[in-house]
């Protein structure tokens, strides 16, 4: 899975205390989790590991979730966990998660992987989650922008999975790059920022 690390919403590394597998399939990117695991490993593991799988391979057609064979798969996989996350491609459209929103605050992670930076999607993935209830770990992974990391903060993101080549020693002040604003007023407070 690449040479990748784990930083928590203050700029840590929680690496080391990352639990979290990605389930391999075809299409699995660098960088969605420290570690990744096939299915058939998974089944016959003795331990009961997290897991995270794609949100996409779970869906039919219309993007509701499948009936059927992979409806069965992800009863198998519940059965093998101890807990699951699902991850999702900012380059999708957001108005979908609506119709997964059952789903989604089921799941106790949700890494949100962006393939390329082209537009601002992954804050509105963030912001839809939060929208709906979400409460658990939101994950960002993949070509976000170090600048983009207070701001992404700002809109509930948790975590990050940043390659080595990003997580230089200085990285600590992209998380707090909006600690306050003009005129003395916190950035947390600005009507940008609240939530809302």
């Amino acid at each position: 899975m690449g040479n990748h690390h784990i930083l928590n919403s203050q700029g840590l590394d929680i690496s080391s205390d990352d639990t979290w597998y990605a389930l391999t399939t075809a299409e699995l990117p660098d960088g969605i989790a420290l570690t990744d695991i096939s299915l058939l490993e998974l089944l016959h593991k003795q331990d009961k590991p997290d897991v995270i799988v794609p949100l996409t391979d779970l869906l039919s057609a219309t993007g509701t979730l499948a009936g059927g064979l992979l409806q069965q798969l992800f009863a198998l996989l519940t059965e093998h966990t101890s807990c699951l996350g699902v991850w999702v491609t900012a380059d999708t459209d957001s108005d979908a998660l609506a119709g997964l929103s059952e789903f989604l605050l089921a799941q106790a992670l949700i890494v949100i992987h962006v393939p390329t930076f082209v537009d601002g999607r992954s804050f509105s993935f963030v912001q839809t989650l939060r929208q709906l209830g979400y409460s658990g770990e939101i994950r960002m992974a993949g070509a976000f922008g170090r600048d983009q990391i207070a701001y992404l903060l700002r809109v509930g993101v948790d975590s990050f999975i940043l390659n080595e080549h990003d997580n230089k020693p200085d990285i600590t002040q992209a998380f707090t790059a909006l600690a306050s604003a003009h005129a003395g007023r916190s950035a947390a407070s600005l009507p940008m920022f609240t939530g809302a």
